[in-house]
C-alpha cells in the first residue's frame, strides 16, 4: 500500500522557512545596513545643517578638528570614488541599485550565510544605499571627512564610502583566509 506523503500528518512536504526566518537568517547583514545608513544619513543631514554648500577651506567656515589635518567641510562629488565617472550621477544610482539587486539575488554564491561575509556585505550595502540615496536626492554624494597628510590632501569622504571600503577589505581579507574544503583525490 503507497502512502500519500502530502496527506500524512507527520510528513510535511519540503517548503521555504518563513520570510522571518530568512530575515533573521541574515540578521548581521541588515544590522550593518541599517547602522551604516543610519549614521551615513544623520551625518550628512547634521554637515548640511552647519555648513554651507560648499566648503572646501577654514576661511569659509569649514570645521577644523585638527588644525592641518582634520577637517569637517561640506562638498558634493557626482562621481565615484576619487570622482571617477564625475557628473554621472544618474548612472551612479542605477549602478548602485543594479547591485544592490545583484547582492540580494546572489547572496547564496557570495556565502552570505557566513557571519564574517555578513557582517562585511552589510557595511557594503549600508554604503551604496547611503550614497545613492544622495544621488537621487541631492545630484551628488555628500561628502564632508577631510583629511590633509602633509602637503597631500586625501580625497574629502563620507561614512557610507567608510563603510563600502571597510567592507570590501573585510570580504576579501575573509575570502583570502577562508578555510579550503578538503579536495576529493580521484
Amino acid at each position: 500500500m503507497e502512502v500519500d506523503a502530502s496527506s500524512s500528518p507527520s510528513v510535511t512536504p519540503d517548503r521555504r522557512p518563513p520570510w522571518t526566518h530568512r530575515l533573521r537568517a541574515y540578521r548581521r547583514l541588515w544590522l550593518l545596513s541599517v547602522l551604516v545608513f543610519s549614521l551615513d544619513q544623520l551625518t550628512k543631514s547634521w554637515i548640511s545643517q552647519k555648513l554651507e554648500f560648499p566648503t572646501y577651506w577654514p576661511e569659509e567656515g569649514a570645521i577644523i578638528i585638527s588644525k592641518g589635518f582634520f577637517h569637517l567641510v561640506h562638498v558634493g562629488n557626482t562621481g565615484a570614488a576619487w570622482s571617477l565617472l564625475s557628473g554621472q550621477s544618474t548612472l551612479l544610482a542605477l549602478l548602485a541599485a543594479a547591485t544592490l539587486t545583484g547582492i540580494y539575488f546572489w547572496r547564496h554564491h557570495l556565502g552570505l550565510q557566513d557571519r564574517n561575509a555578513q557582517a562585511a556585505f552589510g557595511l557594503l550595502c549600508g554604503g551604496i544605499a547611503g550614497n545613492c540615496v544622495d544621488r537621487i536626492l541631492h545630484g551628488h554624494v555628500i561628502d564632508f571627512l577631510d583629511f590633509h597628510f602633509g602637503s597631500y590632501v586625501y580625497p574629502t569622504f563620507n561614512v557610507a564610502d567608510a563603510g563600502i571600503c571597510v567592507g570590501v577589505i573585510l570580504y576579501l581579507w575573509h575570502s583570502f583566509h577562508e578555510p579550503q574544503s578538503p579536495q576529493r583525490s580521484a
